[in-house]
């Protein structure tokens, strides 16, 4: 799955969905609990990045090991939502999937 495949959130989205403001939605974004990127111009999160209409929990800790191997918000994303070899996933995919241990194992190699 590609990430013109992937549904979409704006922030106005993101504040319907978690019920809290914009400023919370932007924190979310600042401490690596979500990830977002602009695309045509305007700041969107892949839905994969939340489950039951909360952060997935396994992404924050899989941010940080991104952005340790010096990845910026772009490359992370890009890594994230395209199929990598080892995983035989995207590896957005992988997290959801319980493969949390393996994602970061594979994204720690990436530095």
């Amino acid at each position: 799955m590609t990430d013109s495949d992937r549904s979409w959130l704006t922030v106005p989205d993101l504040v319907d969905m978690l019920g809290v403001g914009p400023s919370r939605v932007r924190r979310l974004i600042e401490d690596r609990h979500l990830l977002a990127v602009r695309r045509d111009g305007v700041l969107q999160v892949p839905a994969d990045f939340l489950r039951d209409d909360e952060p997935l929990h396994e992404l924050r800790g899989t941010l940080i090991v991104l952005g340790d191997a010096g990845f910026d918000d772009d490359e992370a994303m890009a890594w994230l939502l395209e199929t990598d070899d080892a995983l035989e996933a995207a590896p957005i995919d992988a997290l959801r999937n319980g493969r949390k241990a393996e994602v970061r194992r594979v994204a720690q190699a990436l530095a």
